[in-house]
């Protein structure tokens, strides 16, 4: 498929647009049969995947039900594991690295809409990259919005509405998400071990 030459991280316009309606009607398609797939049909799944999605990792997971707009913006890096009911609206690219687990229920939009109604009854929209690190935890039901970047082997808490980029290393939680503390060694003592 043909990636529409869409101008990362500036205005374009998106609704109202033939090419990007024709574009996002093929990957709802190819989401919805992936949705409709037995849960234990693993190979047809991979098969979807790697039509859909721009890059895939070795053992990526994701479990349905899964929506996306475009599918070829979202890369997923090695042992990606994503739970029940992951969004992603991909105008721009949402890449994930190595060993992220992403719990139900969770949102990634790279979509930003005008402010004034005019301009945004006219169709014009924003899309800005969504980047998370290696090692990442996102909890449940929580939203990643446009322009944001994770950190390696930070923790997002359940919840959360993530506005701004978040570093390395920390647990961060709350509306609007924040660091709360440091990931530290203590943490390797925190539950016992197999």
């Amino acid at each position: 498929m043909k990636k529409p030459d869409i101008p990362i991280n500036c205005y374009f316009q998106a609704c109202y647009n033939n090419e990007l309606a024709e574009q996002i009607k093929i990957a709802k398609d190819k989401c919805y049969k992936y949705n409709q797939l037995s849960p234990n049909d693993i190979e047809s799944q991979r098969a979807i995947l790697k039509d859909l999605l721009g890059e895939m990792g070795e053992e990526a997971v994701i479990t349905p039900p899964f929506w996306c707009d475009y599918g070829y913006n979202i890369t997923v890096g090695d042992y990606f594991y994503s739970n029940h009911n992951l969004i992603i609206t991909d105008g721009a690219s949402v890449s994930f690295g190595d060993n992220v687990f992403i719990a139900p229920n969770c949102c990634f939009t790279t979509a930003e809409h005008a402010i004034d109604p005019e301009m945004r009854k006219s169709g014009i929209e924003v899309a800005k990259p969504i980047k998370i690190g290696n090692n990442v935890w996102i909890g449940a039901g929580c939203t990643i919005l446009a322009g944001v970047e994770i950190g390696d082997n930070s923790v997002i808490g359940a919840g959360s509405v993530v506005t701004k980029s978040i570093p390395s290393g920390v647990v961060a939680v709350g509306v609007p998400c924040k660091p709360t503390r440091l990931i530290t060694e203590a943490d390797k003592t925190r539950y016992p071990t197999l």
